[in-house]
This record gives C-alpha cells, structure tokens and sequence, in this order.
C-alpha cells in the first residue's frame, strides 16, 4: 500500500487573528480524522516572516496533532536548523518523542532565504558550521550523558523514549548536506529526486565508516487535491495553488532543487504543469505512485474545500488503496 501523506503549512494570505485560529483548529480537526482513517504521516515545515502565515513553529503544530491522534506520524520536513538552540531544541524533540509514543520524524536542512536569518540575527554564512554544531548537540544530548556544549559540561532531560534517538535526518539538494548525514551517520533527505546525491552520500558512507539510508521523494511527486470537478475545481481553487507556487518559486534560487519546485506564472499554465494536481478519486487510484502527498488547506484553500477533497480521498481513495 502507498505512503498516505496529509501536509500543512497553514498558508492562509491576508488572514487575520480569527481566520487564523479557525485554520488550525480545522487542520488538529483533519488530523484526528485521517487518523481514524488509516493515513501514514501528518506533514509540516518551517518558515518564518511569510506575508501569508506560513507556520513558523511546526514543533507546537507537531505537539497539537499528537495530542489530537493516536497513530499518526508527523514529521517536520524541514526545519531550519541553525535557526534552534541546539539545547533547547534537544529537549522540545525529547518532550515530543515521548508524548507521541515515537511518532516525531524531524528533518533538518539549513534553509535558503538569507531574511530568516537576518530576522533572528544568525548569520548565514555561518549556516554549515550551526548545522554541524545542532546535529553533533543533539546526539549527544540524547544519551542522557554529560557532555562538552561551548565551553562547559551540560546535560540534558529527559530521556526521549525512541532507541537510540528519535528519527532525525539531514535534508538538502547539496553535496555539502550528504556528506553531512554521512559523516554524522544520519539518514539523508534529499529535497527532491536526485539519484546521483543518493550515490555520493552512499559514497561518503563508505569513506567515514558510518551507516545510513535514504528516504528520497519519487520522481513523480505531485501535491494532490481530490475532487468530482476538476475543471471546476481549478477555475475555482486554482490561484490557491499558484499562490503557494509562486511564493516557493520567489523563494528558491536557481541552485536550490525542490520536489515542489514550480515555474508556471498562470493557473493554467500550473495545471499543465503538474506539480499540482485536482484529480477525481478513480484518476488519484489510477496514478500508482509509491506516495500520495494530500494539501488540503493549500494556499489558503477555504476550509470547506479542504474538507471536501480530504473526505473524498478518505472515502474513496484509500479504500482502493487497501485493495
């Protein structure tokens, strides 16, 4: 059976206060209802200073949809590393790690946007160097044991309960960030399908003695809404999709490789694409990918429709699924 993906980011362009705290509710509601449903992982990321929202704080996210499921994973896929206290850090994925009975997967990349550096005073070009530093913290302070942190000895609780730490892997599209997960002997997450990083993390592997492994997006990885209408769906919907689209594209340099990476500046031109997909439920059975990525609430996409595609996958997509 195929990976079942539900992501949220909590986009929601020009939303005020109340509108706001309706989505989330509406996103914890979503969450305990694929979780009754059989749906593999709740997704979510970290961006900070978005004009539209974008959740700056997937941990508190993460906590809430645990305290609202009972079998759901949630991974964070990315958090921005150098961003967290490595300490403090240590102990929110601890705390979380045992809330949730083990179902935190963190992925942690160092970022792309130069301004959420600047709006927490970290300077980017130190980014490798506070990502080295984070990563070697956080295992160490997962021991349980003392350890050396900038200059005194420091120890952290509590004990998370996954063995031997909860699940974290290194993502990025760079050569930089596989030689990172090797030499830390941590799975790699590459941000989109790149073979060739595959091979030269397995590379490096060899070279520094560790062990690790890959969770890489297939090469087909569309962000899916499911509908009756399709066509009626995107007239509607679509500048939904294109808005989320167009603030990854301003986003992204041409050296940052993304699963979700968009060049259409038209909602047509989106769909023609096929980043982003509106499909009816038999068309979602027909694709035969390995996972299915759900983004109900993209874009700001009003609540009801979110409801709507979610149900239909719910109803009639994961019952063909299961067969």
């Amino acid at each position: 059976m195929p990976v079942t993906v539900v992501r949220f980011n909590l986009v929601a362009p020009g939303a005020g206060p109340a509108e706001l705290a309706a989505r989330y509710r509406a996103a914890l509601e979503m969450a305990a209802y694929i979780d009754d449903r059989g749906v593999t992982t709740v997704q979510t990321e970290e961006h900070h200073g978005a004009d539209n929202n974008w959740l700056p704080s997937p941990f508190a996210f993460a906590g809430a949809v645990f305290g609202a499921t009972r079998r759901v994973a949630v991974t964070v896929s990315a958090i921005i590393g150098p961003l967290h206290d490595p300490l403090r850090l240590a102990e929110e994925i601890a705390v979380l790690d045992l809330l949730s009975g083990g179902r935190l997967v963190t992925v942690a990349g160092i970022g792309y946007r130069p301004e959420e550096y600047d709006l927490f005073g970290v300077d980017f070009a130190r980014r490798g160097r506070l990502q080295d530093e984070l990563l070697e913290t956080l295992l160490k302070a997962w021991t349980g044991e003392p350890f050396a942190y900038r200059g005194r000895t420091v120890r952290i609780t509590p004990h998370p309960l996954t063995d031997p730490h909860p699940l974290l892997l290194v993502g990025g599209s760079s050569k930089a960030a596989a030689r990172r997960a090797a030499r830390f002997g941590l799975p790699f997450f590459p941000s989109a399908h790149l073979p060739e990083l595959e091979a030269y993390y397995k590379e490096r592997l060899a070279e520094y003695g560790t062990e690790g492994w890959v969770m890489m997006p297939a090469a087909e990885t569309p962000l899916l809404h499911v509908a009756e209408d399709p066509d009626r769906a995107w007239a509607e919907y679509g500048q939904h999709f294109l808005h989320e689209a167009r603030t990854y594209a301003s986003w992204q340099s041409g050296g940052v490789r993304s699963a979700v990476k968009s060049a259409a500046t038209t909602v047509e031109e989106l769909r023609a694409e096929g980043v982003y997909r509106i499909l009816t439920p038999e068309q979602c059975l027909e694709l035969g990918l390995d996972s299915l990525v759900l983004h109900p609430l993209s874009g700001g996409m009003p609540v009801d429709e979110g409801w709507r595609s979610l149900q239909l996958f719910c109803e009639r997509v994961l019952p063909g699924l299961e067969g």
